[in-house]
């Protein structure tokens, strides 16, 4: 209840930063807020382009030819939003070292702002992909109502993931650089551009361990094929996602004080 009480009277503090932030990554911009869609949209354009055709005979019982592209921009969005909720926080501490240092302020107000400063570029082309979903004849219903759900798993995995990193990207900043690279290779060991079913077995065996795999199938599963989610399979990142945000809590907690000296 202390925790939400500090946060609540910091909420002046959070809220100026997310538009601060929002106003400057996109101020002396020609194109302005613009490039929060242009950006997904030419990922999601080549892959459009180089797999449509690959991949438009693998969904069986489908005639919609934008089946794929829905699918597409389904596990694409959801995954920019998790990398960049987890890069962000990831590096949070380091950016925001002298903001740490002269200011006394809620420690958790950092990782609100990420979270927030990634949810409204989210909502800003998110919905611009549920008016393209509903102009287009493919809005899949009441299903919709999943996507609530999912996003909460998928910004506590983000978020648990990237302030535990965060912590250690402190002490060691190659932290920062290899996941960098690492959330590359996690990219395409989750189905967002291929079909699970098209992989070898023993692969999908290996894949059943990322706990992403779930969450963008289940937003695949809802959007893409206008069906419930298996709510069953969620359980396992749900709870790597609390296990991710009880060691970051403990990470920061044991830590703050050295992260204080070390920034």
């Amino acid at each position: 209840m202390k925790l939400i009480q500090s946060i609540w009277n910091y909420r002046g503090f959070i809220l100026g930063s997310v538009k601060r932030d929002f106003q400057f990554k996109y101020q002396n911009s020609l194109l302005g807020i613009l490039w929060i869609v242009l950006q997904p949209l030419s990922m999601i354009l080549v892959y459009t382009l180089i797999f449509s055709q690959v991949m438009h005979a693998k969904f069986p019982g489908s005639t919609n030819p934008l089946t794929y592209s829905i699918y597409l921009c389904s596990g694409i969005l959801a995954w920019g939003l998790f990398s960049e909720i987890s890069t962000r926080a990831t590096n949070t501490f380091i950016e925001n070292a002298n903001l740490l240092k002269k200011i006394n302020f809620p420690r958790i107000c950092l990782p609100i702002i990420v979270v927030l400063n990634a949810a409204l570029n989210f909502i800003i082309i998110f919905s611009l992909f549920t008016i393209f979903l509903l102009l287009s004849g493919n809005f899949p219903g009441v299903t919709f109502l999943a996507v609530l759900p999912l996003l909460g798993t998928l910004i506590l995995l983000a978020i648990g993931v990237g302030i535990s990193l965060g912590v250690l990207n402190v002490f060691f900043r190659d932290v920062g650089q290899f996941f960098t690279i690492f959330l590359q290779f996690w990219f395409w060991l989750t189905p967002i551009v291929y079909l699970k079913s098209i992989l070898p077995e023993w692969v999908q065996m290996w894949i059943a361990y990322n706990p992403m795999e779930p969450v963008i199938a289940g937003f695949q599963q809802t959007i893409a094929g206008q069906a419930w989610p298996n709510w069953i399979s969620l359980l396992y990142p749900l709870g790597v996602a609390l296990l991710a945000c009880i060691v970051a809590a403990t990470l920061f907690r044991r830590h703050v004080g050295d992260m204080m000296d070390e920034l």
